[in-house]
Parts: C-alpha cells; structure tokens; sequence
C-alpha cells in the first residue's frame, strides 16, 4: 500500500495528555492533595500540568510534537515532575486507571460553578469519577476530513482499549476487568463511540442536540472516546486507560497518528467509513474491558470472537505504511512484543499483588512504573 501525496508534512503533529492519581506515601490510599501537587509541578511544567474534575487527579500536557521520540521525552519530563513534587509533599502519582486503595466514592469534586452545573447535571455519575485516561490528540485543522477519519477510527476504538487496559482494581477489590474504567465511563450518556458523521456541520448539529437535551454542561463535556477538539485543531482520541509507563503513552501516540493518516488517505479516495452495527461495537468494547489483551476480542465486522493478539496485530499492519513513514514502527513492535512477553497493564498490576497477596505491592509498583527515573523516598507499609 502507497500512502497518497499530502500537501504540507505527511507526519500530522500530535500531542498527549496524561491523567494520574495522587495517593498517600505509605498506605497507598487516594488523597484529594492534587492541587498541593500541581502547584509543586508547576515551576518545572507550567501550564503543562494542571488538575482535573476530582481533588485525587493530576493532568500532563506534552507541547505539539512532530518526532514521538521528542513526545516520549516530554512524557517522561512530566511524570518525573510531578512525581518529584508528590514525593516533596509525603505523596506519590499512579498512573493507573483506577483507584487501588482508600475511599475514592464519592470523590472530593474540585469548586467551581463548571463543576457546580456537572453535578446537577449527572448527579451520582460524579461518584465514579476517579478515573485516569491518555488523550491523544492528532492534527488535523480541516473539520469535515476529521469527522470522516472519526468514521473509519470508530471500529478500532475496542483494540486500543484492549492494548491499554490498566484498571483491574476499584477500591480494594479486583473487579475481574481488565479496564474498569472504560466500563464506569461508558454510564454516562456522552460517552463511548460518536456516532458515524458525514460532516463538520453534522457534527455541531449533534452537539447542540445534546446540548438542549440537556445531556451536556458545554461543548467540552462531549466525552465521546473519539472527538474534535474543542480547544485545539485536532483529532482527539480518549478511549484508552492511562498506561504504567510513559514508553507505552508514545507507542499508543504513534499507533494513533498512523491510524490517522492511513484513514485520511481513505477519506481522500472517497471512502466516509464503515457503517458498523451499534451491537457488535458495543459487544467489542466490553469485551475489550474485561479481556484486555489477555483474552479474546470481538472483530466488529463480524462479531467473531478473535484472540487480542491478532486484533492488535491486525490494527498495526493496517497502519504500517505510515508507521514506517514516520520512523514509527520499531517503537510499535516493540510495545507489542513487550505487551505479549509480561501482559497489559492490568495483568502486571495484578501480578504484584499475587506476590506477597498485598495491594499496598501493586500501588508500589505502579508509582515505580509510573516514573522510574525519580527514586520513590518513601517506603510503603505493608497491608
């Protein structure tokens, strides 16, 4: 397969932004001291950290990048930050996808009139809310290609949860999903797949039939796991679980931009996307939550149960001509390979609690994958 000629750069800019719980030092537990730590981050990052809906979260921004390797630095600079300033503070950052230890339901909703009219707007939805995604946004100015590329990204939207799924835990109980998270999200009426969309203007008609409905705060709470942004002139695409490792943050980042540009070059044929049966997509996603890619997944096309493996193999040889193009597709094979040797982030999580049977071990662990280049100073205690 040729890419087709583009005009200007054929490697779209991408950026990412990272969400990450903050939980006491020694017993592990959520604490609602995000602004203690975002305040600390903030001489090193700037504006690239900032809070979230609930006082247990921390958000990361990289800049634009155009080189992954560029991305990959920024990802490791902003989880050392803001591990470094946890750890000033008696706390530390997890980069999972859902709470382990302590009481994280309700969580503390941070002020605001915003979050004031959420609150009356969803009520108990806010109770779950302790969740972490990546957000991985694509460049893409020309709205009306971004809504046909959305069509043709919706069915690999389960793969990528499944490549991803780090929330095997909901407060002190193994749920027996790979990414809880995904499941507690998919709740709210705003959330999961859009809708297939021919157009720009098909796109804010939606919008503002959601908005009058009454389903939505503001444009920004269209919570789609695959979106335009409402900030940026970008493809954004939400649906995965925050990985361990920022490694794993730029494969993602590389897979997703590749996806992009091989699904533009479709949309340049004419080709809007496959209109996929709303059952097998919903099918597909749950079972991507409970498997990960430790199990079988749903082929949206067909409804065949597939291993995760060969969906997730399927999904890079579809991008490969322009993860070559890129520079990319070592680092994608690599995250593969690696996910195949010791499993998503779901099955490492769990593998340190089977070690010694504690939770207080998994949260360790994850805090150590989450920046290993910043020495954890404090020990855990044990459970």
């Amino acid at each position: 397969m040729t890419l087709r000629q583009r005009s200007g750069s054929s490697v779209p800019l991408l950026g990412v932004e990272e969400e990450f719980l903050v939980v006491d030092a020694d017993r592990g537990e959520v604490a609602p001291e995000a602004a203690t730590v975002v305040d600390r981050a903030r001489p090193a990052l700037g504006t690239r950290v900032g809070g979230e809906i609930t006082k247990f979260q921390v958000e990361t921004r990289t800049d634009p990048c155009r080189s992954v390797e560029d991305l990959d630095a920024q990802l490791v600079e902003g989880r050392a930050a803001v591990q470094a300033a946890a750890l000033s503070a008696g706390l530390r950052v997890i980069a999972s996808g859902s709470p382990v230890l302590g009481r994280a339901v309700p969580p503390p909703i941070t002020e605001g009139p915003r979050q004031d009219r959420g609150t009356a707007t969803f009520r108990g939805l806010h109770d779950e809310l302790a969740i972490c995604a990546v957000h991985v946004h694509v460049e893409q100015p020309d709205r009306d290609r971004a809504v046909l590329i959305g069509n043709h990204l919706r069915q690999h939207l389960p793969a990528l949860l499944a490549l991803t799924a780090n929330s095997p835990y909901w407060p002190e109980r193994d749920t027996g999903y790979a990414s809880w998270r995904s499941v507690t999200w998919g709740r709210w009426p705003v959330a999961g797949p859009p809708p297939f969309l021919t157009s720009a203007r098909q796109y804010d008609e939606h919008v503002d039939m959601l908005l009058d409905a009454g389903a939505l705060v503001d444009q920004g709470t269209i919570f789609w796991d695959l979106r335009l942004s409402t900030n940026h002139p970008t493809l954004e695409v939400r649906v995965a679980d925050v990985p361990l490792t920022a490694t794993e943050s730029a494969a993602l980042a590389a897979l997703v931009r590749a996806l992009v540009v091989v699904a533009g070059d479709a949309v340049d044929g004419g080709d809007e996307g496959p209109q996929l049966v709303p059952e097998l997509l919903r099918l597909a996603y749950w079972r991507a939550a409970r498997d990960g890619m430790g199990g079988h997944g749903v082929d949206v096309t067909t409804g065949r149960l597939l291993p995760a493996a060969a969906l997730a193999e399927r999904l890079v040889a579809l991008a490969r001509p322009a993860l070559d193009e890129a520079g990319d597709g070592a680092r994608v094979d690599a995250w593969l390979g690696w996910l195949a040797t010791d499993g998503d982030g779901a099955t490492r999580q769990r593998a340190a609690a089977a070690r010694h049977g504690r939770l207080t071990d998994v949260v360790d662990e994850i805090a150590a994958q989450t920046a290993p280049n910043v020495p954890m100073c404090e020990e855990s205690t044990p459970a």
